[in-house]
């Protein structure tokens, strides 16, 4: 496997280069996280670090990267495939549901009762 000095920003790890393992593209994981031991035996913390371009303006020649602290933890993405349905945003403002109506007609449903039929419209069933 082959390895790349990179450096580390931030954080405990700030200003430690350690040799982290590339992947078939010659890149290395856009994540990088590291279990430190609880000193008391419980569980360990895990510290974050997120893959950034060490130069942002080098556009020519391989990237090099650095890895800055994420002090947060990054959030977990999912594949973004094309016909994915986009991610559900959340209501701002929800309102609550309106409550049940009775049915007015004769023989209709009590006060509450579901309804197979939405807004109590009349349907096949109804005669």
């Amino acid at each position: 496997m082959k390895s790349e000095d990179t450096p580390f920003e931030g954080g405990p790890m700030d200003g430690r280069v350690l040799p982290v393992l590339v992947g078939m593209t010659g890149h290395p994981p856009k994540t990088y996280r590291i279990p430190v031991p609880a000193p008391d035996g419980g569980p360990p913390t895990v510290l974050v670090y997120r893959r950034l371009p060490r130069d942002p303006q080098r556009t020519l020649g391989f990237a090099r990267w650095k890895y800055a602290y994420a002090p947060g933890g990054v959030p977990r993405s999912r594949a973004r495939w094309p016909w994915s349905k986009p991610d559900p945003k959340p209501d701002p403002d929800p309102k609550p549901d309106p409550a049940p109506r009775a049915d007015p007609r004769p023989g209709g449903t009590r006060p509450g009762a579901p309804d197979a039929t939405p807004g109590g419209e009349r349907d096949d069933a109804d005669g």
